[in-house]
């Protein structure tokens, strides 16, 4: 994807997973040079980072940043499963959304979006993309619209861009309401290819996703709910 002057720049979060990888592509058919950051912050699913290095490649980012910060318990935060010597739960009940899970990450969404937002301000991009789903996800409360529209409104009060009025940034979560089965039409629809993503919290030593985890079972249900098989290979049993 080329980046010319003429065509608006995004800052597009990028996890390597199901849902950031179809904003990626939703950002592009937008028509956005999309500048792609993922964040190594200490997750042991850290196959992910290799899979975002796949999928920015694949969906022809204009680049791809590694952002290395430390949001363990040993470095004074963390305390989540994705970080910490934690047991990341298995084959939770149904409704995944009732309680805040332990492989929630205190802040990591403001983190990351703050940083975006520094980014964004340097290369003179306004727009922000994140995959949150307030649909089919795990129960993390920065993972809601009121979340992402008051972010948008500290944006647009706390960066000279805004201030000086050279633009208005917006934070854009175009997955938002969608469930996930929503989301793999429309990524399939954009030419997606799911098999460079990676979703599983609690991988085995190979990066095969373990099939039990939160976010294995909420991918799993939405390819049956599309009507599509996963890409990816999980264990037999």
């Amino acid at each position: 994807m080329s980046d010319p002057a003429d065509i608006p720049k995004a800052v597009v979060l990028l996890s390597g997973g199901l849902d950031s990888t179809t904003t990626l592509a939703v950002a592009g058919d937008e028509g956005f040079a999309c500048h792609a950051l993922s964040f190594d912050y200490g997750q042991r699913h850290r196959f992910e980072l290799t899979a975002a290095a796949r999928v920015a490649h694949s969906l022809q980012a204009v680049s791809h940043r590694v952002v290395r910060l430390d949001l363990s318990a040993q470095a004074g935060f963390g305390h989540s499963a994705l970080t910490d010597a934690i047991a990341v739960p298995k084959d939770r009940g149904e409704d995944l959304a009732g309680e805040i899970p332990v492989t929630y990450v205190p802040a990591r969404n403001t983190i990351f979006l703050s940083i975006a937002l520094g980014y964004a301000e340097v290369i003179g991009a306004f727009d922000i993309f994140i995959g949150v789903n307030a649909v089919d996800y795990s129960g993390y409360p920065d993972c809601r619209g009121e979340f992402i529209q008051a972010f948008e409104r500290m944006a647009n009060l706390a960066v000279a861009a805004a201030v000086d009025q050279r633009g208005r940034f917006t934070i854009h979560a175009p997955l938002i309401e969608l469930s996930k089965a929503e989301i793999i039409r429309r990524g399939l629809a954009l030419g997606v290819d799911y098999s460079l993503t990676h979703s599983c919290y609690d991988p085995d030593p190979t990066g095969r996703p373990c099939g039990h985890c939160d976010s294995c079972r909420l991918r799993l249900a939405g390819f049956r709910d599309a009507g599509s098989a996963d890409p990816l290979e999980y264990p037999s049993t």
